[in-house]
């Protein structure tokens, strides 16, 4: 299967109001990602328990911020930069050390 048949990769950060640790994952994300033409979808497990789906806050909210790749989760706390490009490059059929041209 080729990298244009194969779906992209989904990164989601867990976050929560007033968490400065989220604030700066975000940004790392939104930089790494950037390089590999992917934006970070983010989820406040707050304002999810809020909605009816407590769930994302009993797993993750004591870790927060934690990425998850494809709904797995990759990280928490911080952003595993050197491990993340690894399988973001892995997903989507890179070489390693690879970014999208």
């Amino acid at each position: 299967m080729s990298a244009e048949q194969k779906s992209l990769p989904v990164v989601t950060l867990l976050t929560r109001a007033g968490c400065h640790l989220c604030a700066t994952a975000r940004a790392q994300l939104e930089t790494i990602l950037a390089d590999y033409a992917l934006t970070p979808q983010v989820a406040d497990v707050d304002e999810l328990a809020a909605a009816g789906d407590p769930d994302p806050r009993a797993e993750y909210g004591d870790r927060v911020p934690v990425v998850l790749l494809d709904g797995v989760e990759h990280s928490y706390w911080e952003v595993d930069e050197p491990r993340l490009r690894a399988d973001l490059a892995g997903a989507m059929e890179l070489p390693p050390g690879s970014e999208l041209p």
